[in-house]
């Protein structure tokens, strides 16, 4: 099972996510996207560590992710993704347009054939207004297209907002 959560800053879609993951009764790796390069970073990824439960598996990859879901991706496990928008973020910094297409590329092949229960939490950006700046623009812009790949790819796609989660799509997988 495939899923998509996706919400707005501070919608409570990670707490979502692990309430998931806790309930699945699988084995969990907490696959880490950031990178917490400033203080406030640095914060808020040890308030989200603190929350987790101790026996779960860690796995920090800013770039590589297809290639650690497959890594780690088995019948009696669950992978919690958070989150896509930073790894986003992480390869558009990169300046490199034939590794972001490649990586994009590459989770999107791989997720479907993925065992196991995957959770992806992504920041919801296309609800605001248009970013002035050139790379906020393309951020969005390729948000908005890589969310759209994932929902169709996911069996279950959910928005959370206020902590409460609207269930977009479920299909049987």
């Amino acid at each position: 099972m495939r899923e998509l959560i996706l919400g707005g800053a501070r919608s409570g879609k990670s707490r979502l996510a692990e309430r998931r993951a806790e309930a699945s009764g699988l084995a969990v790796t907490y696959v880490a996207t950031s990178r917490p390069l400033d203080d406030e970073l640095q914060q808020r990824v040890a308030h989200h560590r603190a929350r987790r439960p101790g026996h779960w598996g860690l796995v920090e990859e800013p770039h590589a992710l297809a290639d650690v879901l497959r890594r780690h991706a088995a019948p009696e496990r669950c992978l919690l993704v958070d989150c896509l928008t930073l790894w986003l973020t992480n390869l558009l910094m990169l300046d490199d347009d034939a590794r972001l297409a490649d990586e994009r590329d590459a989770l999107l092949a791989c997720l479907p054939a993925l065992p196991g229960q995957v959770l992806l939490v992504s920041n919801e950006t296309g609800l605001g207004v248009v970013p002035l700046g050139e790379l906020t623009r393309r951020y969005v812009d390729e948000a908005g297209w890589l969310h759209q790949a994932l929902a169709e790819r996911c069996e279950r796609v959910t928005l959370v907002v206020a902590g409460l989660p609207m269930t977009l799509k479920e299909t049987t997988p």
